[in-house]
């Protein structure tokens, strides 16, 4: 009975056991045959994925080397070519594997994001790397990327002056005075900053030694009496004739009796301050003489007290004389017999020099605390009222200069251990303190005085050190301080400097020297050509040899005060396969003719026609205005990027 119920025991056992084995083994079967198949299949996926890095690492080989390799749309497939990767038509297979790259044109918004729609980017390419497999299934990766001409990989740059001479030019100059800059023409002959090449010399007459000089155009006045006998003042006519000649100077007169410590030229009189106490300010007819050749005195000005007189300037009817400590001015609607006192105004200190732009008196102040002050004067000249000034820590001020629009002071300091000379002060609003835009060291040489010519620069004299220097003026800054371009050594020391640019366009700067037989020097100077305001430079056509995509425009430039300097780009094909008939229309930016380059920026891959980029020609216009007579922008550079 027992040995029954065991049977039957195994027996359904057994049947249990079948009916397991027929429902799990097809799916134990089946997984193992997957698991095999899987591991093919990975293993196919990671080739493929092999293969699409390859051929993305071709392509963008390719585009460094050459952008015009993948200049074109289609199917492409990359091969080995020596050591290098080049493009093939169509589609390859490698070892059960296809793969190909297409590549598509690039789309942008008006924003310049990347879209499916829009316009065209010349300069990016879609490029899609896929491969595909049949065994053990089929299957496929893809993966989609942009390129853009490869950036910083060529480059044209001007910069000399032989570089510049290629282009053209209008009522601009190439100056030689930094290695070639483009800056409006401001009329002259000569670099000013090479002073020693340009000068021409007059013996004055004298006992004292030269100390005072005024010029206008065509005639310098100077004040030789440095003690009250003797000659006290010289008129001196200065010739003009044709470049390059250089001008000469003739003494045509002379006045005695004065010791003369300042001088102020007019077209028929000249005004000296002496040291006279009841004449202060002695006002003489340049047009009577004697038989001798001396000048009339014949009329003066007595200020109040027993100072002598330091500075002279006129404006109008209006004559205004620093004695001592005291701004004075008095009538010169006729200049016959004692001029009677209009207004005065205390200073903080000697007043050592007066210059007059419009409402406004200006004086160069000597005093350790306050160096300049600015006088509000009204139309009469009756009230005079201090209303700006500036305190600097340094020496006291010496001489001073006003620019036409009075928007800048250019100011002298008498020489300072630890202090600079040289100031340039931001006056274009008169109230208050003034705030110091740029310093200049004078290394060694105690200020006499202060000139600003036309090309952005000044002219500080003095004595001791190197007498004669020209500070570059075009950018200000107080660190790092304005530099020197030039000057040269007068070891008898320079007493006094004035400029005129005459209406030729030629620029001279006149200094009065301790030299015993030429006392008054005339020096050539300024970047050349006719005075303009306004002017324009167009680089000549650079031939790229072939289409490229002109990247960048960067340009190196100085833009002073109420001066601007914009420049636009020009992108075309070749006519005639050279650059010289190509059309070219100028754009900014943003790739319109009606804007500009105020600094450096992309150049926009645009077509408006003629316009178009890429191309293979490139030109550059630089526009210049001023509206200062004495400063002027100045491009010194231009390199355009640009990928093949």
């Amino acid at each position: 009975m027992t040995d029954r119920k065991n049977c039957g025991q195994s027996i359904i056992e057994l049947l249990i056991a079948v009916a397991l084995m027929t429902l799990l083994f097809p799916a134990i079967f089946s997984g193992i045959i997957a698991s095999r198949e899987g591991r093919g299949q990975l293993s196919q996926r990671l080739e493929a994925q092999t293969l699409v890095r390859e051929a993305e690492e071709a392509v963008r080989i390719i585009r460094e080397r050459d952008w015009q390799e993948i200049g074109t749309n289609g199917l492409y497939h990359p091969e080995v070519s020596g050591t290098s990767f080049v493009l093939a038509t169509g589609s390859e297979s490698i070892n059960g594997f296809t793969r190909s790259l297409t590549i598509e044109d690039a789309y942008r918004d008006s924003s310049g994001a990347i879209k499916s729609a829009g316009l065209a980017d010349p300069s990016t390419k879609k490029i899609t790397a896929e491969v595909s497999w049949v065994l053990p299934h089929p299957g496929d990766i893809s993966q989609t990327f942009y390129l853009a001409r490869f950036q910083n990989n060529l480059s044209y740059t001007e910069t000399t002056v032989v570089d510049f001479e290629q282009g053209s030019i209008s009522g601009a100059v190439i100056s030689a005075d930094l290695g070639g800059e483009i800056m409006l023409g401001s009329g002259g002959v000569a670099g000013w900053c090479n002073p020693n090449l340009t000068i021409q010399s007059v013996d004055l007459p004298k006992n004292g030694v030269a100390n005072a000089v005024s010029a206008i155009e065509g005639q310098v006045v100077s004040g030789t009496g440095n003690n009250a006998s003797g000659v006290s003042f010289a008129h001196v006519d200065i010739s003009n004739p044709p470049s390059p000649a250089p001008p000469v100077g003739t003494i045509n007169g002379t006045f005695d009796g004065y010791k003369t410590n300042g001088v102020f030229g007019e077209e028929s009189y000249a005004y000296l301050t002496t040291d006279t106490n009841a004449k202060e300010i002695i006002i003489i007819d340049l047009e009577n003489q004697d038989a001798y050749g001396k000048f009339a005195e014949v009329g003066f000005f007595d200020a109040p007290g027993i100072s002598d007189g330091e500075s002279i300037y006129t404006s109008g009817n209006i004559g205004f004389a620093t004695v001592a400590d005291t701004l004075y001015t008095f009538d010169i609607s006729s200049k016959i017999g004692s001029r009677p006192q209009l207004g005065s105004v205390s200073l903080a200190g000697t007043g050592e020099k007066v210059v007059v732009v419009g409402n406004y008196a200006y004086v160069a102040v000597n005093s350790a605390s306050t160096q300049m002050q600015i006088i509000e004067v009204s139309p009469d000249g009756r009230t005079l009222n201090v209303v700006g000034w500036t305190n600097l820590s340094a020496s006291g001020g010496k001489d001073v200069f006003i620019n036409s629009s009075a928007s800048r002071a250019y100011l002298a300091i008498e020489a300072s251990a630890s202090a600079p000379e040289f100031f340039v002060l931001n006056i274009e609003e008169k109230t208050g303190l003034r705030p110091v835009t740029a310093v200049y060291e004078a290394g060694g040489m105690d200020p006499t005085g202060i000139t600003v010519v036309p090309g952005n620069r000044a002219i500080l004299v003095g004595r001791g050190g190197e007498e004669y220097q020209v500070v570059n003026i075009s950018r200000e800054s107080v660190n790092p301080p304005l530099t020197k371009c030039g000057g040269f050594n007068i070891d008898s020391g320079v007493n006094g400097v004035s400029s005129v640019t005459e209406a030729d366009g030629d620029n001279y700067s006149y200094i009065i020297t301790g030299d015993a037989s030429a006392e008054l020097k005339i020096i050539a100077g300024g970047p050349g050509g006719e005075f303009s305001p306004s002017g324009t430079f167009e680089s000549a056509p650079f031939d790229a040899g072939r289409t490229v995509a002109f990247n960048r425009l960067d340009f190196t430039f100085d833009r002073p005060t109420q001066t601007v300097l914009t420049l636009q780009v020009a992108s075309a094909e070749a006519v005639n396969n050279n650059c010289q008939e190509a059309e070219y229309s100028f754009v900014g930016p943003d790739g319109q003719t009606d804007t500009y380059f105020n600094a450096s920026a992309a150049i926009p891959g645009v077509t408006y026609l003629p316009y178009i980029n890429p191309g293979r020609c490139f030109r550059y216009r630089a526009n210049l205005s001023s509206a200062d007579n004495l400063l002027s922008p100045v491009l010194y550079d231009v390199s355009i990027n640009y990928s093949l």
